[in-house]
């Protein structure tokens, strides 16, 4: 089964990686945070004008070099016509300010200790970041999942904080605000995560990571991702080999007698191969920062939210998506008033966003064409 993030690939064009510092960041609870660090990666090249600036939002456990995960929107054709930057989203732990951060006041890492932030606080400091690159037009932005997200957000925050204007919106395999199904998905990971004795609620040794929960709560959402078609067709009921590229580690977790199930070793191998890339406080305030999403909070509610976006959007659903159904992708654009809604037919459900993201860049190149 394909890996939706790879770390080896390795772009074809010149990446510029740098760091945004923000004095200061008011949260929507009303708490300041100082100091705020953005990272942030940019493809291609800025017009005088400034006018084609393409921003791409990466999701959950994403990051900003986005051709390790996302290259086809980083391909010559985009990146010859478009400036594009992604940044590592708020409380995040690639670089911009988030849990493995030092607190100012205590000069320790803010651990659980770090605040409460939503979608909208993490693009108003994205937001933030392109004002100080004077650029106050965008051609597009672009997500999937939490990235689909925060593309609605940047939509109405464009209207609430004017000079940016937003041209258009892509949210692909997300909804307009996350239903008790997710939110119940995240909570098991989060139960994952606090079962092992570890964790000490957040305040954990560095040495001695709360690693089984961890893992545990990677395998959980591993298992939302991808579909009964996609498990069956590439598992079935094989049993493990040790020559199997997704299968050589210790299998010594897995009790059974018998020798385990080729989907137990895949489970594990990514469960194992995620504690080396990020960091379970980050993924704790992640995924309660999802759990808040929803554009209708202190706007009159998700319609009058989703009818005051004027924008062309192109909205995009995955027909074998479990995790985010379809169905949430057709009423956000029924309650978009410039929609356009296009579905992959896919057997990879929610990860199809990333494993077939070729045919998802044509779509969004054509329709930028338009706009």
């Amino acid at each position: 089964m394909e890996d939706e993030y790879s770390d080896t690939k390795t772009s074809q064009h010149s990446i510029k990686e740098a760091a945004f510092r923000l004095p200061s960041l008011q949260l929507q609870s009303g708490t300041i945070l100082s100091n705020v660090n953005i990272k942030y990666a940019t493809y291609g090249r800025l017009a005088p004008k400034r006018d084609n600036v393409v921003v791409l939002c990466h999701a959950l456990t994403g990051h900003p070099l986005v051709h390790q995960y996302w290259d086809a929107f980083v391909s010559r054709a985009w990146t010859d016509r478009y400036f594009i930057i992604c940044t590592n989203i708020l409380g995040s732990c690639y670089g911009t300010t988030g849990p493995c951060s030092i607190d100012p006041n205590t000069k320790k890492p803010f651990g659980p200790t770090f605040p409460f932030v939503t979608i909208q606080d993490a693009v108003k400091a994205q937001k933030r970041l392109l004002e100080s690159m004077e650029i106050q037009s965008i051609k597009a932005v672009i997500g999937g999942s939490l990235g689909g997200m925060q593309t609605l957000e940047w939509a109405l925050l464009a209207q609430e904080e004017p000079h940016m204007n937003i041209q258009s919106i892509v949210p692909i395999a997300c909804p307009s605000q996350h239903s008790a199904w997710q939110i119940a998905f995240n909570e098991l990971q989060r139960q994952a995560i606090r079962m092992d004795p570890l964790f000490c609620n957040g305040y954990f040794d560095p040495d001695s990571p709360p690693s089984q929960g961890f893992s545990l709560a990677r395998q959980i959402a591993m298992v939302s991702y991808r579909t009964h078609q996609a498990y069956v067709a590439k598992y079935g009921r094989e049993k493990h080999s040790g020559d199997h590229r997704m299968c050589r580690h210790s299998v010594e977790n897995i009790s059974n007698d018998s020798v385990p199930f080729l989907v137990q070793s895949y489970l594990h191998y990514q469960g194992e191969k995620f504690l080396s890339r990020f960091d379970v406080n980050s993924y704790m305030t992640l995924s309660h920062m999802m759990d808040s999403h929803d554009v209708g909070r202190g706007r009159g509610g998700v319609g009058q939210a989703l009818n005051s976006i004027k924008q062309p959007a192109l909205v995009i659903g995955v027909d074998t998506d479990v995790l985010y159904p379809v169905v949430e992708q057709q009423e956000l654009a029924r309650g978009l008033p410039n929609a356009t809604l296009k579905i992959l037919n896919s057997k990879h459900g929610h990860d199809a966003f990333l494993l077939e993201q070729k045919r998802i860049s044509d779509w969004t190149w054509e329709f930028l064409q338009k706009i």
